[in-house]
């Protein structure tokens, strides 16, 4: 028995070294050490062998299975060693080869132009003052001068939540009424960026969720020169000292009397495009005074106290400077338009 032992072993040892790759090795694995393999089964003879032969047989088969492991190892340490040479050998690296360019984040070109107005408006003496996105109806429009029912709600298409009296805000305007139960009596002199949301159709000047940034001012004779005066500042400080504005009668119910403001259109250069609707300008905000009414809700007394009121939006203004000519490509997350800013 010991004798077929040293033969298992020799052979055993002899078929480990012609192992060429780690595949052969572990296939030689399983046939010589493995549960089934030929030392394993080598054991289970060891119930015929005589009470004398037993422990010698034992010793000798338990030498037999270290001697085999180490060799084992060390033809593994090889193999791996001489396979990953060569996959090396076979994919060197060319260091004569252009290196790859890095990419590196970036910020949204919303966000970029939502930091450009904020400079602006800061070097104005204007603070950031945040308004919740879900509001409630009261806020919304009572409170702005618009009662249940009245036809200026239809300006506003507006998603309703499950709980009555609870919306998605249509506008940064209720931030108004905020700012000022906040900051009464003081004058105010806030902007109130963020996000707003409406049931629209979706076109290349329209979006369902966008960025908006409110404008208030309050205080003792502020009057609608200081309005247009302010406004037509911004513009030139954001598109060019010799962008011509303009300004157009409007309504909106929490102003009086309201505007808007129109850019000449960058993209055409005031010739006519599908982002301007062909007439040359852009309009890229509503303002107006103050309406009595507002402020009272808010706590000043209209008597003493006068101010303006102005809504952006971002987006808008980021296709006149950047000359992007459909607004769906600031929520589209192509790489191909983010990477350009």
């Amino acid at each position: 028995m010991l004798a077929q032992l040293d033969q298992l072993y020799a052979d055993s040892l002899a078929q480990l070294n012609q192992a060429e790759s780690t595949a052969e090795l572990e296939t030689w694995y399983k046939a010589a050490l493995g549960r089934k393999g030929s030392v394993y089964l080598m054991t289970r003879q060891v119930g015929q062998l005589s009470a004398e032969e037993r422990p010698a047989f034992g010793k000798r088969i338990n030498a037999v299975k270290q001697e085999l492991e180490t060799a084992y190892e060390q033809r593994l340490a090889e193999l791996r060693s001489a396979e990953l040479d060569a996959l090396m050998a076979s994919s060197a690296i060319d260091v004569t080869l252009p290196g790859r360019k890095q990419w590196h984040g970036r910020l949204h070109p919303a966000t970029q132009t939502l930091r450009e107005i904020y400079r602006i408006w800061g070097d104005m003496g204007f603070q950031v003052y945040r308004s919740r996105d879900v509001e409630t109806d009261e806020y919304n429009f009572e409170l702005l001068n618009i009662p249940q029912d009245h036809p200026a709600r239809d300006m506003w298409d507006t998603f309703h939540t499950t709980t009555p009296g609870v919306i998605l805000r249509t506008h940064t305007s209720p931030g108004q009424i905020h700012a000022m139960h906040e900051y009464y009596p003081e004058p105010i002199r806030v902007i109130l960026p963020g996000m707003c949301y409406r049931y629209e159709q979706v076109t290349a000047r329209a979006e369902l969720q966008f960025h908006q940034v409110e404008g208030l001012a309050v205080g003792k004779n502020i009057t609608m020169a200081d309005l247009k005066g302010t406004l037509t500042d911004f513009a030139r400080r954001m598109f060019g000292a010799h962008r011509q504005v303009r300004f157009r009668a409007n309504y909106f119910p929490f102003t009086e009397p309201s505007a808007e403001m129109d850019v000449e259109c960058i993209l055409c250069n005031g010739d006519g495009c599908n982002v301007c609707k062909y007439t040359g300008w852009v309009e890229i905000l509503g303002c107006g005074m103050v309406h009595p009414t507002v402020l009272r809700n808010g706590g000043y007394d209209p008597d003493v106290y006068s101010g303006f009121a102005f809504g952006m939006g971002p987006e808008r203004i980021a296709m006149l400077k950047y000359r992007i000519d459909d607004i769906r490509y600031f929520w589209g997350n192509d790489l191909r338009f983010l990477a350009q800013f």
